[in-house]
């Protein structure tokens, strides 16, 4: 079973195009979503660390849209990269539904697997196409 950190990592990171396309079913048939906050776009501070474990520090600043609503007992939350607030509010829907567990299994099956499916097909091509790209570098030593 998936964690809901997991299928948010996955909403987030689909387009927006296909999550629409995948969740309207699911709209139709149940409640209209209570919005307790509509999409808002701010920005959100990026942390790094020196040489990956040391001190942190602000790297640079990002922006982020995020929405939340409820439907039936169920609160949902969205947040994306960027400003596209439709992107967020339809992660929220999402997250509220997936949360209940009538509907849980179901949507895990027919919404999050097939978004998860194309995220790992779309990164199996960006890396082969990187990979296409590699140069090696070797090193000639003067006099041998």
């Amino acid at each position: 079973m998936q964690t809901r950190q997991r299928w948010l990592s996955v909403l987030a990171n689909s387009p927006p195009n296909a999550l629409q396309t995948l969740l309207a079913p699911w709209r139709q048939r149940t409640e209209a979503p209570v919005w307790l906050r509509r999409a808002e776009t701010g920005l959100v501070m990026l942390q790094g660390r020196a040489g990956g474990t040391g001190a942190r520090f602000n790297l640079a600043e990002i922006s982020v849209t995020r929405a939340s609503c409820r439907i039936g007992e169920q609160t949902g939350h969205g947040w994306v990269r960027g400003s596209n607030a439709e992107h967020a509010e339809l992660i929220a829907v999402a997250d509220a539904l997936l949360q209940d567990p009538r509907h849980q299994a179901e949507l895990l099956t027919q919404l999050v697997a097939p978004l998860q499916g194309a995220l790992d097909e779309r990164r199996a091509r960006d890396a082969r196409q990187a990979a296409a790209s590699k140069v090696e570098f070797f090193t000639m030593v003067r006099g041998e």
